[in-house]
């Protein structure tokens, strides 16, 4: 079987024998930036059929096929972890956005609290990042990324099965860590660079399903402390053990 170099997402059905039509993006980047030419095998995934290996059928400047030919691996599906976060500046959210999704996170949620330094994001460019870092990770799921919400419209709606930890920066030293968190559905929660305000801190410490948890004796950038929290829970809860 061909070894395929190009991993690409596609939102197309996967199946043997099923021709892919390229968007205009997709071919400029197979094409004339990779310079494939017909014949040439691409890995395909789509987050619901696993990864396919296609072949190069039609090759264009606008638009091209790709023809799969057989299933490589099939959907690999993330534990059920989530992941909450603050928006910061903007190359590092994109960061956390990439890395949750490198990290195996099932669906990204910015919230906005009362600290929190970016009042938008664009939602599209940040679920493109998730497709980037799936097709580079070697991932056959791409998480989704939600739009902007109040933290607290989050929690008034929130399903109280899923349990949330929260990275408390107050707790830096000696306290609970996501090492000692049972089994379940999880959700991380990750403040802003200023922390959490005082209003929030006194709702989350109040719900029965937010535990209060801490990254160890250092206080964290927005983005480490991202980075830290998932591979932690992955180390003790997800899919690495």
């Amino acid at each position: 079987m061909m070894q395929a170099k190009i991993r690409l997402f596609v939102d197309h059905p996967l199946s043997a024998g099923q021709s892919v039509p390229l968007s205009r993006d997709q071919a400029h980047y197979l094409f004339a930036v990779m310079r494939l030419g017909a014949g040439a095998p691409v890995a395909l995934f789509n987050g619901r059929d696993g990864e396919w290996l296609a072949e190069v059928a039609e090759a264009g400047k606008r638009g091209g096929v790709l023809v799969c030919s057989a299933q490589t691996r099939p959907l690999q599906p993330p534990p059920d972890l989530w992941l909450m976060f603050a928006p910061i500046k903007k190359a590092r959210t994109d960061f956390i956005v990439e890395k949750a999704t490198e990290l195996g996170a099932a669906r990204i949620i910015p919230v906005q609290t009362a600290h929190t330094n970016s009042e938008r994001i664009r939602q599209d460019r940040l679920q493109a990042h998730a497709v980037e870092a799936a097709e580079q990770c070697g991932g056959t799921f791409v998480p989704e990324v939600a739009g902007l919400q109040p933290l607290d419209r989050v929690l008034s709606g929130w399903d109280s099965t899923r349990r949330i930890l929260w990275c408390d920066e107050a707790l830096a030293g000696p306290h609970q860590t996501l090492s000692d968190a049972a089994q379940g559905p999880y959700a991380i929660l990750i403040g802003p660079e200023g922390g959490f305000s005082e209003g929030e801190r006194a709702r989350l410490g109040g719900l029965p399903f937010v535990t209060p948890v801490a990254l160890g004796p250092r206080i964290l950038r927005a983005d480490t402390a991202a980075v830290a929290a998932l591979t932690l829970w992955q180390a003790h809860l997800g899919d690495w053990l």
